[in-house]
């Protein structure tokens, strides 16, 4: 009789589970127990644990186009877009070196001027767009300018600008990330984007970095 009755309720809940519609080969009872298993507060996660970890370029595409769609319709014109979009990149130039500071185990701090764009030509361009930078330069008419170039940026390569704004740079946004950078490692300057196309790549764009003087007085006393 108490076999017969297990039995019976072994069935119904086998049943019931059977009823349950499927998510990803388990049926929904035993998804929402994994789930729970594996939901973790984002604020909980070492961030070491997300070094070297990559973010679909699918995923980073669709949200810097919402961004982008959504900036346009609260601007005037190209040159107000391209200021929102360096303004949002420089925020996340600010947590970015905050981010890289902190998993720096040797705790260096770059003081001159070209460890300094190295830094950013490699380290950040990895970190951020998953390698570096194609190329880091001096400019050869103004002592204060040097440009960091990306044959085929990240950002770029699949936004779709139409005729009425094809001046839009979107490279805006790299550009405040890396003023974000240079200001927060004590090194001001200006920093703006150009697209400058070439056989084969024709969304290169260059970062334009324009120190300020105070920085070319201090490379000089370093000398």
């Amino acid at each position: 009789m108490t076999t017969s009755t297990s039995a019976s309720s072994r069935l119904s809940v086998m049943s019931m589970a059977a009823s349950l519609p499927s998510v990803g080969g388990y049926s929904s009872a035993t998804a929402s127990i994994y789930s729970k298993r594996a939901t973790t507060n984002i604020l909980e996660r070492h961030l070491n644990k997300s070094r070297g970890a990559e973010v679909s370029l699918n995923a980073f595409a669709f949200m810097f186009s919402e961004m982008l769609q959504y900036t346009q319709k609260r601007v005037h014109g190209i040159q107000d877009l391209e200021r929102k979009l360096n303004e949002l990149g420089y925020r996340v130039g600010v947590r970015a070196l905050d981010l890289l500071v902190w998993r720096d185990k040797n705790n260096k701090r770059e003081t001159r001027v070209l460890g300094m764009l190295y830094f950013i030509h490699t380290t950040v361009w990895k970190t951020l767009f998953g390698k570096q930078a194609d190329s880091l330069e001096k400019s050869t008419e103004n002592e204060d300018e040097y440009m960091i170039s990306d044959n085929d940026p990240v950002i770029s390569k699949y936004i779709s600008i139409p005729k009425d704004v094809s001046q839009l740079n979107c490279g805006a946004f790299m550009a405040g990330i890396v003023e974000a950078i240079m200001d927060g490692c004590q090194f001001p300057s200006r920093v703006t984007a150009h697209t400058v196309p070439i056989e084969g790549y024709p969304l290169r764009t260059t970062i334009l970095i324009k120190l300020d003087k105070e920085v070319l007085e201090r490379e000089e006393q370093l000398k």
